[in-house]
């Protein structure tokens, strides 16, 4: 990995987080104005349609890769698309954030757990060090710095869907490294979208049919569009590239800088003031992870 490269993995490291925690905002500003599998397709639509004219050239040139990758592209389409998409945003709606942000924080350590395995990259010590201290910070942002906030919580039915909505993240994390592809990234983050959508297609076309939602409009469109250009193709299309160049285990660790961005983007668009639990739990995290992500010397 080239100097330049290396930067730019490294500031991207810090801005992905930003750009996924604008996902919890849109599914908090989704409930009652569109459904989660037409958020998800539609999410996910534009996205391809954003990413067709980048790639075109390079997908008719690559036709031979498409077909042999065409059941890894579909399977990475249902883990990263459907389930971490429309499964969410479902679950998102009955359960609480708290919930949500404990279940998620099993993640990094998972991918961490299932790469050492499968794609045989090693954890080094002060990279576990940094995992758990930016834990510990997780925790203390959900708990608000009250554990017996955290002894409070209550696990329900909405919990299931998050639960598999991790599950797959892992999956897909894990799978997106382990599959080598012939196509590059943006061809291929393009290629499992549509991937994503022809799994999706029936259920949203179901769910459609059976609950039907307030008409469409211009906040739904206007949600569909930030799903897609934010969480979705800025944040995907990164995610890939860090993979590549940092593995599977030191990209997975970012997902615990969240709970630091998002209360700083709800200050801004919601107006929610931040807390001083919030400073403890960033002067945790923050260090952590530059400390588990620092190359080695």
């Amino acid at each position: 990995m080239s100097d330049a490269t290396a930067r730019r993995a490294r500031v991207l490291l810090w801005v992905v987080p930003a750009l996924w925690s604008t996902n919890y905002l849109i599914a908090r500003a989704a409930e009652g104005v569109i459904a989660p599998h037409a958020l998800a397709f539609g999410r996910w639509g534009l996205a391809a349609l954003l990413l067709l004219p980048l790639t075109m050239r390079g997908l008719s040139a690559r036709r031979a890769a498409l077909r042999r990758e065409c059941r890894q592209l579909l399977v990475l389409g249902a883990l990263g698309m459907w389930i971490c998409g429309a499964w969410m945003y479902h679950g998102g709606q009955r359960t609480s954030a708290t919930n949500m942000a404990l279940i998620y924080a099993v993640t990094p350590i998972a991918i961490a757990i299932v790469g050492a395995r499968l794609l045989h990259e090693q954890m080094r010590p002060r990279q576990w060090v940094g995992a758990v201290l930016a834990l510990a910070g997780l925790l203390v942002v959900i708990g608000q710095g009250d554990i017996d906030r955290l002894r409070a919580v209550r696990f329900g039915s909405g919990d299931v869907w998050i639960v598999i909505a991790a599950i797959s993240w892992v999956a897909y994390s894990v799978l997106l490294k382990h599959w080598r592809s012939g196509l590059g990234p943006a061809e291929r983050l393009v290629a499992t979208c549509i991937g994503g959508l022809l799994v999706m297609l029936p259920f949203t076309i179901a769910e459609a049919w059976l609950l039907p939602m307030p008409p469409l409009g211009w906040q739904a469109a206007g949600l569909v569009l930030a799903a897609a250009v934010l969480p979705g193709v800025l944040s995907y299309g990164a995610y890939s590239f860090l993979q590549r160049e940092l593995g599977a285990a030191r990209t997975a660790l970012m997902l615990y800088l969240t709970p630091v961005y998002a209360p700083l983007l709800a200050w801004g668009l919601l107006g929610e003031v931040p807390q001083p639990y919030h400073v403890v739990g960033a002067a945790l995290i923050l260090p952590s992870i530059a400390l588990a992500t620092r190359p080695a010397a």
